[in-house]
Order: C-alpha cells, then structure tokens, then sequence
C-alpha cells in the first residue's frame, strides 16, 4: 500500500517507541510519587519537557504535556482568553481547524465573547493588513494557524504575531501541520500546540508552549500537575516519544523538505496534465507562495472527497 495520509496520521516511529518502552515497563511509577521508581519517572518528564523546549526556543516551564493536539488548542484558547483581563474580543479566521473554532464557538457561547473573522485570500493567507482591520483596543486572542492542515499554506505568523501586539492582543498558532516542516523558534507567537502523532509519536499526545508568566485557566482541575496549568497524572512513556519524534523531526526537517517539494511540485504538474480542470486548493509553488513541501490537495469537479457512507445491500445481508 501507497499511504499518502501523512498529514491525517504518521506511523509511529521506532526511536519514539524505544525511548517510550522503559517508561511502559521498568520505570512505570507515577511522576509525582516521591520513591525511587516514581522519581525515575519524574526526571524522564522533565528530560522530555527540556528536550522539546529546546527545539521550540521556549523555556522548559513552558511545556504543558496534554492529551493530543486538540486539547492543547482547547487549552490555550480557553486557558488564555478566560484568564485574560484585557477584554472579550477575538479573532480568528474560517479556514482554521475545528479544535480552535469550536473553542472560540464555546467561549462565544457560554462566556460572551464577541467574535471577528478575519479576511482570508484565495490562496489561504492572511495579511497583515486584514489582521489589522478586525483588531480592536478589547482584542485579548487571536489564533491562527501556522500552516493549514487542509489546503497547505504557510501563514507569516511571525508578521501576524507582530501585528496582534501592535494593540496588545496575545496570538495562539497551532503548529500541528507545521511541526517537522518549519521551524518553530523564534515565531513571536505567546501560544503554540502541536500533536504528538504528526511527528511519529503515538496518539494521544500533545503540547502547549505558552509562555510561562501569562495566567492560564486550567480546563483540567485536579492534583495540580504540569505546573498547575493541566492537572493528571502524565502520560510519562508518551511524552518521551514525542520529545524524541520532535527532535528527530527538527534535524531531518531541512533535508527532507528539499527532497519532497520536488516530488510534491511533480505530482502537482502531473494530476494538471490527466485532468486540467483540477483545481489546486491552497497556497501555489508556482506563484511563489508558501506551502508545506510535503502537502497537495486538489478540488475535482464532479468527485467527493468524503468517505460515501456504509450500508447493507438488501440483497445480500
């Protein structure tokens, strides 16, 4: 089989598995216990906090493990906008994944928030200048995506990033697409959330790098653990893999982005010339716009791309 759904789910990578078994096995003590196997634990959470700190720029007490790449979103827009004293402003575009926009939905919903959709151009970008135009003095979140998991394109966050704080505004980004294709430093974002299965880490894994002095609402309560910002005994074997998936990722990142958006600029020109009426979805190579190497995705005149639904035939059972 050709699988060609990387962007959906990657396998699971052996290094991760490797450096995940110890903690499944041996060292299976619960991290906040305070004996020998619970402390072996404790230090392999904070080697694996450390670890992906490193390669997003941030500091290591700005890590908070969760459960996968929604709930991360869920936390850094809720946890920022409920605990932020600026106002109840904020921003986000339609083209974003459905973890950030049914978050804003319920803070709009059950808190009151007032909600601005920025303008979005064709080819999936936001200017500045749109971000600007939705800006207001009560904006207190705008969150927008490093790259869409859809259609491809790469957003100028670092610029977008500068333009939230022009008024004072925060700026989440989910980075779940983006992680292992750019690099995540140094973006100017105050939130950002990956998932652990992008990378080549099992499912159910995650993070949020928020910077550490902003008040976050925990949506977790309980024990206090991950620094009292997402309560629960953490899943240590897990986020050792995603730690070492992302430091893997982080080195291949440049080399194996030269050798796919080749590959991938092929396979565009190829599907154009079978069917010329297909339409590019996204951000254009061609024209010099920003796309993740590994992404293509086409509309198709007359052809779904949605699963047709299961049914029984009458005839057979």
């Amino acid at each position: 089989m050709l699988y060609l759904d990387t962007a959906a789910t990657a396998p699971v990578r052996r290094e991760a598995l490797e450096a995940a078994w110890p903690y499944l096995t041996a060292t299976f003590g619960n991290p906040s216990s305070h004996h020998a196997v619970g402390e072996a634990a404790a230090a392999g959470l904070e080697d694996a906090r450390r670890r992906a700190a490193a390669v997003l720029g941030v500091r290591r007490s700005d890590i908070v493990f969760t459960a996968g790449g929604t709930e991360a979103a869920n936390l850094a827009l809720k946890g920022l906008a409920l605990a932020a004293p600026r106002g109840r402003h904020l921003v986000t575009a339609a083209t974003e994944h459905e973890a950030v926009l049914e978050s804003v939905a319920y803070l709009q919903r059950l808190h009151g928030f007032e909600v601005s959709w920025v303008e979005v151009a064709p080819e999936g970008t936001v200017t500045q200048e749109a971000l600007r135009a939705v800006l207001r003095e009560d904006t207190t979140l705008v969150s927008l995506a490093l790259a869409n998991n859809e259609i491809g394109t790469i957003q100028d966050i670092r610029a977008l990033a500068e333009t939230a704080h022009e008024v004072g505004a925060l700026l989440h980004t989910d980075a779940v697409q983006a992680a292992g294709w750019q690099d995540l430093r140094d973006l100017g974002a105050d939130a950002l959330t990956l998932s652990g299965h992008k990378l080549g880490a099992p499912k159910g894994i995650g993070l949020a790098a928020i910077r550490g002095r902003l008040p976050l609402e925990p949506l977790i309560h309980g024990g206090g653990q991950e620094n009292a910002r997402r309560s629960g005994t953490e899943n240590v074997a897990f986020a050792v893999a995603l730690a070492v998936a992302l430091e893997l990722a982080e080195a291949e990142r440049e080399q194996k982005a030269a050798r796919l958006a080749p590959l991938r600029d092929r396979l565009l020109e190829a599907v154009r010339a079978v069917r010329p009426d297909a339409l590019l979805t996204g951000a254009d190579p061609r024209r010099g716009q920003a796309r993740l190497p590994g992404h293509a995705s086409f509309c198709l005149p007359g052809r779904s791309g949605r699963r047709r639904p299961c049914w029984t035939s009458p005839t057979t059972g």
